[in-house]
């Protein structure tokens, strides 16, 4: 299963609890793409089709290299459609939190500077707001290649926690 949305949406936490509910594993693809230095992992297209080959798995549909490959491998798509303004204040906080606790993230890497954010086009929060609208593209043209995949398009976090709690422990209790 995968689960998309703009950077700083919420999609791996939604992910986390997708796949708690569902008893599979939830592998965090940002952990296998970035290594020390925020460098690209050399092994993370592979990583991604090993996991991809497993039975059930619930990760987030990122980067343009491996995107077309979940795509074919998954069954189902949940899209966190969240308004920008939300997303913003979600990334922004996110950011500010990890910089300012020097939370560790994958393979060692820390947020970078928050002066960065007046230096690097590619900072998350300029990211996350030139790159909101890219998901919905995204979604089209999948659904334009495969008419018959499913997506479930969640506008808000209440209806997320209302699918979460209905449809898709309901599903779990039907062994679906």
């Amino acid at each position: 299963m995968l689960v998309t949305g703009t950077s700083g949406s919420g999609k791996t936490q939604l992910a986390a609890r997708i796949a708690t509910v569902l008893e599979v594993p939830h592998v965090e693809i940002d952990a296998l793409f970035h290594g020390p230095a925020w460098s690209p992992r050399p092994s993370f297209e592979q990583d991604v089709h090993r996991f991809s080959n497993e039975p059930a798995w619930v990760t987030e549909w990122q980067y343009s290299s491996v995107r077309a490959h979940l795509a074919e491998r998954a069954d189902l798509m949940i899209w966190l459609d969240l308004p920008r303004h939300l997303v913003m204040r979600q990334v922004a906080n996110r950011t500010l939190t990890r910089r300012l606790r020097r939370e560790p993230l994958w393979n060692g890497n820390i947020e970078p500077p928050l002066r960065t954010f007046f230096t690097d086009s590619e900072h998350i929060v300029r990211w996350a707001w030139r790159t909101h609208r890219k998901t919905a593209e995204r979604v089209a043209h999948l659904l334009d290649q495969n008419p018959s995949f499913i997506v479930v398009r969640l506008r808000s976090h209440d209806e997320a926690d209302a699918w979460l709690s209905g449809p898709l422990r309901h599903s779990r209790r039907q062994g679906l």
